[in-house]
């Protein structure tokens, strides 16, 4: 399939020193677009670590009839809100100056810092420890079971980190490294202060998506929605994931859209193991067959450095007076999901382009 990259050059002071700025920045761009725009903002609990506001912002850009949307969300994990908003800070300055074209039957639905909270404080959750990529289940239902996770649980709250890495590694050699991934990542219901907790009811950025869902009735359209994540695959590299059905239409319009780097949890061709809760599945609830979700999953460094990363972060926030320990590892959480590193910044935003690109180009066929 044909596409028309933009040749623009690359800046990666895009990418923002903080959640502050790095929604002062998105707000800033809007005002230089000439197309239509609607602007909504969803207030969110709590405020930032410099006592700031927190939102999520939203714009459409393009026509209100568009029977095609592409809609893309940054920050669904807190943190990984950094490259997320440097992607649309990147994509809102290429719309203004020309260098991309919204194709006159489509538009452009930007959501920015999905969880908020998680973004101001390096976090990948929420203020309730709630993980929004475990949160869409029925919660009026039984909650799903993570028994590998019950059983690791003490494991993960190991003070010492040698003694850990010997009880998950003997873990992985009795069960398998799909079961040890699933152990800790799939999603749990059953530890609120643990990683990949998917809460008891629906979080903020769940609400924010089925209110856009139902305000412009996205159900009627089809749709590529791209949702940007870091830190899991090859360094630098924006992996395609598919969490549709491998036989579905999903997949197919997945592949269709942007070819042979499509990976599949479910078929094993993913850096990423299958998981319960994803947003994908709200959104999966409402497409018709000419649409798909796919996650643009840019690598950083190993799994077991994620998850060390993320035990970490979990047991500093699960006791008080922590706050000196807490900024002290905000470094180590930043420099996982967002490397200050050029190159890699630049294969980032490089990426995003290409893969954004493929989107829009099949959105003018």
């Amino acid at each position: 399939m044909s596409y028309r990259l933009p040749l623009a050059a690359i800046d990666t002071a895009v990418f923002p020193d903080s959640y502050a700025v790095g929604r002062q920045r998105w707000l800033a761009q809007l005002d230089n677009l000439s197309c239509p725009t609607q602007y909504l903002s969803y207030h969110c609990g709590g405020t930032g670590p410099e006592a700031e506001e927190l939102a999520t912002d939203t714009v459409w850009i393009g026509s209100e009839d568009a029977s095609r949307v592409l809609v893309l969300i940054g920050g669904t994990h807190g943190i990984e809100g950094f490259a997320g908003s440097a992607i649309q800070v990147d994509q809102l300055e290429l719309i203004a100056e020309g260098h991309v074209v919204i194709p006159a039957n489509a538009a452009v639905l930007m959501i920015h810092a999905l969880t908020p909270w998680g973004y101001a404080w390096q976090r990948r959750c929420d203020a309730d420890g709630v993980d929004l990529n475990r949160n869409s289940v029925d919660f009026s239902r039984p909650l799903p079971e993570n028994k590998d996770y019950d059983r690791l649980k003490d494991t993960f709250y190991l003070a010492d980190a040698a003694q850990r890495k010997i009880a998950l590694a003997e873990f992985e050699q009795q069960h398998g490294r799909v079961a040890l991934e699933k152990a800790v990542s799939a999603g749990q219901y059953s530890d609120p202060s643990g990683p990949f907790y998917g809460g008891t009811a629906p979080a903020h950025g769940r609400l924010v998506c089925e209110n856009l869902m139902r305000r412009y009735d996205l159900q009627e359209r089809d749709l590529a929605v791209i949702d940007l994540h870091t830190g899991l695959g090859s360094y630098g590299y924006g992996e395609i994931i598919c969490d549709h059905e491998p036989d579905s239409a999903g997949a197919r319009a997945a592949r269709h859209w942007y070819g042979d780097s499509v990976t599949l949890p479910l078929l094993g061709t993913s850096s990423s193991v299958p998981k319960t809760g994803l947003l994908d599945y709200a959104w999966h609830a409402i497409m018709n067959d000419r649409s798909c979700y796919i996650t643009l999953e840019f690598g950083t460094f190993s799994t077991d450095q994620l998850f060390e990363t993320l035990l970490r972060d979990h047991q500093l926030w699960a006791q008080p007076d922590n706050g000196q320990a807490r900024l002290e590892h905000s470094k180590v959480m930043r420099r996982h999901f967002c490397p200050n590193d050029q190159a890699w910044r630049e294969m980032v935003l490089f990426r995003a382009r290409q893969v954004i690109a493929q989107g829009l180009q099949e959105m003018s066929s």
